[in-house]
Parts: structure tokens; C-alpha cells; sequence
């Protein structure tokens, strides 16, 4: 299997981490924005990221790719296939992909994105604005609804968990880290799940990759 795609992206970092969970070897394969690869092109043809090449099956987009996994490979199960608990999977991807990455797409690409790898100004004032007025908001909400168990959903890992930890990378490569005195429960649930040895090595190289790009 290969999988196209960036460790800044927060889209593929969720699929790397499933790949991980699920023990799935897999060949990643570095594409940046607009690349011309073929192979990723012709797995994604609208250049969207991550895609993947399963034995010549070409899919993109990382919430398809993970359907496809988790009906191929069953065990272990990271969607739950009780309906209360596969509603709410399905409700914090949504709210990690379409909500969370979103604002943090804000900031990342204005301020680091758009400079540092495409050679032009960002919207600054709308990284600021995002940071100010959208993030608290954001932040507040998943700090009240993690729960004692210290996942998402349930008792034990699952695709929720994955889903809204990876944002908060693109978060702290802005600055924006979280402050464990005012989100103590973010904080220790973000460790636990960035740390996993299914997310940690790629967490290794994105550190250092946007060590050298930040300088």
C-alpha cells in the first residue's frame, strides 16, 4: 500500500495513525500542494491528500480511505459498530476534519503555509482572527466533553480520538499550544493520543521537518 500525502497535513497524520492502530504496513509517499506526481495524481485526481494505491485501487480523501480500511481490515475495530457509539465517531471526525482542521488551516497556512513553502504573504489577519475569536470557543467545547475515560468515545481508542488529536499539531506549529492550566483535560488526552506508538515516529519527523522550515 501507498499513501500519498504530507506529516503536516492534519488529514493525512489522522490516516497515518489509523494505518498505525490497525498494524497495516504501508509505504508513505511525500507530495506537497498542486504536486505533479503521477501516481499521486492519478490516485487523486482533484490533488486533495492524502490518497492511496491498495494494489492498483486508487481512493482519496483521508475519511474515504479509512471507510475503505476499516471494512477491509476489521480488527481492531476503530469505528464501533454500536449505533450510539459509531454516531458519535462519526460526529467528532466530522468535527475534527470540517471544524477544527479548518480553523487550525487558518493560522497554519496564512502564517506558515503560505510564506514558508508557496513564497507569498498569508492572510495574517485571518490567522488572528482565528486564533482569537474561533479557537477559544473550540477549545472550550472539547474540554467539557472529554470524558473520565480519557477517550472520546467509549473506553478505548477509536477513530474520534485520532480524527481531532491531529489538528492540534498544526495548532502548536503556530504557537498555539495548549496551556494545561486552563485545558488540563486537552492537555493529557492530546499527550496520550500524540504519543501512541502508532502516531509518535511520524509526530518525531513533522518536529523536525518544520524545525528547519521555521529555522
Amino acid at each position: 500500500m501507498i499513501i500519498y500525502g504530507s506529516v503536516v497535513s492534519p488529514f493525512v497524520r489522522k490516516l497515518l495513525g489509523f494505518l498505525g492502530e490497525k498494524g497495516i504496513a504501508f509505504e508513505l509517499k511525500g507530495v506537497g500542494i498542486g504536486d505533479p506526481d503521477p501516481g499521486f495524481r492519478a490516485a487523486s485526481p482533484l490533488g486533495k491528500m492524502p490518497a492511496m494505491d491498495d494494489d492498483g485501487f486508487l481512493l482519496a480523501d483521508s475519511s474515504a480511505i479509512i471507510q475503505y480500511i476499516e471494512a477491509k481490515y476489521p480488527e481492531p475495530a476503530l469505528i464501533p459498530a454500536d449505533p450510539q457509539e459509531r454516531g458519535r465517531v462519526i460526529w467528532w471526525e466530522e468535527f475534527g476534519d470540517t471544524v477544527f482542521a479548518a480553523c487550525s488551516g487558518k493560522m497554519f497556512f496564512n502564517r506558515i503555509v503560505a510564506p514558508k513553502f508557496l513564497g507569498r504573504e498569508g492572510d495574517l489577519a485571518a490567522a488572528a482572527l482565528a486564533e482569537s475569536e474561533e479557537l477559544p470557543k473550540l477549545l472550550a467545547y472539547l474540554e467539557s466533553a472529554i470524558p473520565a475515560s480519557g477517550f472520546l468515545v467509549g473506553d478505548r481508542l477509536t477513530l474520534a480520538d485520532l480524527a481531532v488529536a491531529s489538528p492540534l499539531m498544526n495548532f502548536r506549529h503556530c504557537g498555539a499550544c495548549i496551556d494545561p492550566a486552563t485545558h488540563p483535560k486537552i492537555a493529557a488526552w492530546s499527550e496520550a493520543i500524540l504519543s501512541r506508538p502508532s502516531m509518535a515516529p511520524w509526530i518525531e519527523k513533522e518536529e523536525r521537518m518544520m524545525a528547519k522550515v521555521l529555522g
